[in-house]
């Protein structure tokens, strides 16, 4: 038998499983670990609340997990309760699909003054993950200031700006609720540093913005580039810059105005022991593409911004780890002989859900070539000895399944669930 375990129950674990299974058939016992009591990663405290049909996703990794050769195993912190070295004295592979769930940090002066929030946490806060739970964002009346131009930035301009009746069918966890539905921001600016043509919004998610109730979206014209430009570009961003040009042609006034400001770079966060203001220099591209400072400095107020320009992998005790890159060191998946990384702690916050599909097949791939053979270890036998040993009290997924009805079961009208915040109140529920 071969005994493979892998790190993190997002989807790049649960993809990786599958291709496990495909690649070595019955011959092979797989661990799923979670430092939490529950499992899904991403899809759970990551995508946003009102996109219920992509978290849908979650029922092919619970066919995964409900497989005689598989088990998932929450509660168990890798790097504290127990060691890569011991894992891997214990298993003949052991993958690490942890992600990149730390915020990339915007760098510059005045970046750690309250009110500056990174995106992680920001969803993080809204989507009911433990490690975020307690943050309470100053929301009412505020000035809020949104750096990037990728979907994250999106999903927190959308819920920001979200009238209470717009969450309906959304798990949104109660108290990002009350304080969104309670609270309403004087405005919302997207910052990008480079152009129209060069934002990485998918079509679907930015038109969402133009269909809200309390906001309407604005768009300077002088921003946009000539409309025969639009030809090269790639049909899904076409479209998005057509409704950025939208956008432009509306004057509609409705409460609360989301504002796209273009080709302005972050230089400093300013103000007197709380954000209030960013100040920004202008930009243009250069003969790469790339944003190229122009000198030219303006201040945007800001009670509270919100850094959407990227994620880290968390480092890992006894795991080489390349800091410029924030992911695990590695070629092509392989970190050293039996430890493997998969997903965004292999590549970068790069690509879709269904992107890490193609690289959990990779690795299984990878794992047979470098293994032709089992090598006889112990596998989940030996986990288990080491966590009875600890006193350690893990969650299966069948207890997962407990914590989920329990959810259900709480949730408020009009929500499939109402989401646990507390890891003591999962582990409680867990038993039953």
């Amino acid at each position: 038998m071969r005994h493979i375990a892998i790190i993190g129950s997002g989807p790049a674990g649960y993809y990786t499983a599958e291709a496990c299974q495909k690649e070595f058939g019955e011959a092979v016992q797989i661990d799923i670990i979670d430092r939490l009591p529950v499992p899904f990663g991403l899809i759970r405290s990551g995508v946003a609340p009102d996109h219920q049909s992509i978290k849908a996703v979650s029922r092919r990794y619970e066919a995964v997990a409900l497989t005689d050769n598989v088990r998932f195993v929450g509660k168990l912190g890798i790097g504290q309760d127990v060691s890569i070295p011991e894992l891997l004295a214990l298993y003949d592979a052991v993958v690490l699909a942890t992600g990149a769930p730390s915020d990339k940090p915007l760098g510059v002066p005045g970046d750690d003054l309250p009110g500056v929030i990174g995106s992680a946490a920001f969803v993080g806060w809204y989507n009911g993950h433990p490690d975020f739970a307690e943050l309470a964002p100053a929301i009412d009346g505020a000035d809020v200031v949104i750096i990037g131009n990728g979907n994250v930035a999106l999903d927190c301009a959308r819920i920001l700006a979200k009238s209470a009746a717009e969450f309906e069918g959304s798990d949104i966890v109660g108290h990002a609720h009350a304080a969104l539905t309670g609270a309403q921001p004087r405005s919302i600016s997207i910052l990008g540093r480079r152009g129209p043509q060069q934002i990485a919004m998918t079509p679907k998610e930015l038109g969402e913005l133009g269909h809200l109730e309390r906001a309407s979206v604005h768009v300077d014209p002088a921003d946009l580039p000539p409309p025969e430009s639009d030809a090269v570009l790639e049909p899904g961003q076409r479209k998005s810059v057509a409704l950025l040009r939208e956008f432009a042609r509306t004057e509609e006034a409705k409460a609360l105005p989301v504002r796209f400001t273009f080709f302005v770079q972050s230089v400093r966060v300013e103000g007197n022991g709380h954000a209030e203001r960013l100040i920004v220099e202008r930009t243009q591209l250069g003969a790469n593409g790339e944003a190229v400072g122009t000198g030219e400095i303006r201040a945007i107020p800001a009670d509270m911004i919100i850094s959407c320009i990227g994620y880290r992998t968390s480092p890992i005790p006894d795991v080489p780890y390349d800091e410029q890159r924030g992911r695990f060191a590695n070629v092509d998946g392989r970190i050293q002989p039996g430890l493997y990384c998969v997903g965004w702690a292999r590549r970068g916050p790069t690509g879709t859900i269904g992107t890490n599909k193609p690289d959990g097949f990779l690795i299984a791939e990878e794992i047979a070539r470098d293994q032709p053979q089992a090598a006889g270890k112990q596998g989940r036998a030996g986990l288990d000895a080491l966590i009875a040993a600890r006193g350690l009290a893990i969650v299966t997924f069948r207890e997962w399944q407990k914590i989920d009805l329990a959810e259900i079961e709480r949730a408020r009208a009009g929500s499939p669930r109402e989401k646990f915040v507390r890891v003591e109140d999962m582990v409680t529920a867990s038993r039953g």
